[in-house]
């Protein structure tokens, strides 16, 4: 199904296929639409991702692969944006150290890059001038270049779109306008670009594939022209529902706070790595901030919006490389991003809405 050296250097890697991979390749390769619903940690995303870098690694080898973007990774995260572009450095570094190694003279020229609303202008000014061939984005930017002579240029070519975390988009206005938004894209290329897209959690899942695919993919009975990978299971949970002590009231007191405080300081300590959500940013700063005088300056970071974005990547660094006990964050901060270990996860309050 690939070329010889994607499929080596996956085996080398990963050694066999995840489900979702097995089942998500031979779909994708035969240009259907495809809907991939798996857990986090199953590969769904290196099954959209592979299939895309295989074609690039041909035309590469070929000497046919133009300065066009072919591929356009759609994330409603910000952070989950910048965290994919991570993951595709590694393999793309992989591939061109096998091609060299397998005796081709031809280096694989291809780029990846991001573009939301953290990207400094000079990238984007760079972007125009040479477009990568794998765009990580998210819903508004792709609309922002669609509505650009120069944006519109460097998005003809493209052959296939990836959907992350479709369940988030799928539900509200932002998931209606991302629709408009594929529409334009599918008028202005010479192709419809494929669809493919992803998420741990969907229901009603022939719903979520009519969002994908678009109307005009849908039969007059419903169906979707849409391939559905449904390789998603239950998971054992340890759930715990947790009130201050003290007689609960209308509004939390000073003295309740203390104690929701004093209580979460127990539970951060008693595990490696804690993840705190919240409804608010002001929120966030305040827990953030009470925590850090229980457990030190350098052991609590707060995550929201309204940070820069060097703070928020350099607190999902910190993350990841185990150096923080607990981060406070909004929904800017969602699972779906690679955090790396996490043994508990704490909500303050009631969440707006569960997925």
């Amino acid at each position: 199904m690939f070329h010889p050296l994607v499929d080596n250097w996956f085996r080398a890697r990963f050694g066999e296929p995840t489900e979702p991979q097995r089942l998500g390749w031979p779909e994708i390769s035969a240009g259907r639409h495809t809907l991939i619903a798996a857990p986090t940690g199953s590969g769904k995303t290196l099954a959209a991702f592979l299939a895309c870098l295989d074609q690039l690694v041909r035309d590469a080898l070929a000497g046919t692969l133009t300065d066009t973007t072919k591929v356009v990774y759609i994330s409603p995260l910000k952070a989950l944006s910048n965290d994919i572009h991570r993951n595709l450095e590694i393999p793309l570094a992989e591939l061109q150290q096998a091609a060299i190694a397998a005796g081709h003279e031809q280096p694989l020229p291809i780029r990846a890059m991001v573009r939301t609303g953290d990207t400094p202008n000079r990238d984007r000014a760079a972007m125009l001038r040479r477009p990568p061939h794998l765009l990580v984005t998210t819903p508004e930017s792709l609309y922002l270049l669609l509505t650009s002579p120069k944006g519109r240029e460097i998005l003809r070519g493209v052959e296939t779109v990836i959907v992350d975390e479709i369940h988030a988009l799928a539900r509200d206005k932002r998931g209606s306008h991302l629709s408009i938004t594929l529409e334009r894209l599918g008028r202005l290329c010479e192709k419809p670009p494929l669809r493919i897209g992803l998420s741990a959690t969907q229901a009603p899942i022939d719903e979520i594939a009519r969002f994908l695919v678009g109307a005009g993919n849908v039969d007059s009975d419903g169906r979707p022209n849409c391939a559905i990978i449904d390789a998603g299971h239950q998971r054992q949970l340890d759930l715990n529902i947790e009130v201050p002590p003290s007689e609960l009231e209308a509004v939390c007191s000073g003295e309740q706070w203390g104690e929701v405080y004093q209580r979460l300081s127990q539970l951060i300590l008693a595990h490696r790595s804690t993840l705190v959500f919240v409804n608010t940013r002001k929120l966030a700063e305040r827990v953030s901030h009470q925590l850090r005088q229980t457990l030190g300056e350098e052991a609590v970071a707060a995550h929201h919006g309204s940070l820069s974005r060097q703070i928020r990547l350099d607190s999902e660094e910190r993350l990841k490389r185990g150096e923080l006990k607990a981060i406070v964050a909004t929904a800017s901060l969602e699972m779906g991003i690679d955090v790396g270990y996490i043994d508990l996860v704490c909500q303050i309050g009631s969440p707006r809405s569960i997925a």
